[in-house]
């Protein structure tokens, strides 16, 4: 008689956004990936400097611009549907065009698009985690993600049907097709 072997349990239904925004819309460390809760560790001391500085110097190009807002701390935006997604982004940039500075920004997940989408490489990330996760936020209508890594204290910008543009010591930052006149040293993100 041969052995039985027990059937692996059946994976649980895909979460939809409606149920991920109930149970963990003021989460923060969370995202929803084709449709499971994938749960991020915390980056550390670095990351959190990084993130700020990025914040900072959009902040600053938005204000004097007024010409849109900036958000962080892990902003839910919808990358996916069938089965549903969102990302949590490190920083992103969102125009008056896309919601009207009259509007409120809303309490929960950004339903509209943002322009740019930053993510700062963590401890635990990989390389082509965060290629795929760019992907996802260019498909999603994003039109750039700057990808910020303190390991190398480097920059590389994804854009829709181009190659990465990467950014390293002298190099400015750019991103004319999305903030106009915006220009960073690369280093200036990792002092």
């Amino acid at each position: 008689m041969m052995p039985t072997v027990p059937l692996p349990a059946p994976a649980p239904p895909l979460m939809t956004a409606a149920e991920f925004v109930r149970l963990h819309g003021d989460e923060s460390g969370v995202e929803l990936v084709k449709g499971r809760v994938v749960r991020c560790p915390m980056p550390g001391g670095r990351h959190g400097d990084v993130c700020s500085k990025a914040n900072y110097y959009l902040t600053a190009y938005a204000l004097e611009r007024g010409t849109g807002r900036v958000m962080s701390n892990d902003t839910f935006i919808r990358v996916g549907t069938n089965p549903d997604a969102y990302r949590g982004a490190d920083v992103c940039f969102l125009s008056y065009d896309q919601l009207p500075k009259e509007q409120k920004t809303p309490t929960g997940p950004l339903e509209q698009t943002p322009e740019l989408v930053v993510e700062v490489r963590s401890p635990t990330d990989r390389m082509n985690h965060l290629t795929a996760k760019a992907t996802e936020y260019i498909q999603a209508g994003v039109k750039a993600v700057l990808i910020l890594d303190p390991k190398i204290e480097s920059a590389a910008v994804f854009r829709e049907d181009e190659l990465p543009q990467r950014f390293s010591n002298g190099d400015e930052v750019t991103l004319p097709a999305v903030l106009p006149g915006f220009a960073v040293p690369a280093r200036k993100f990792f002092e």
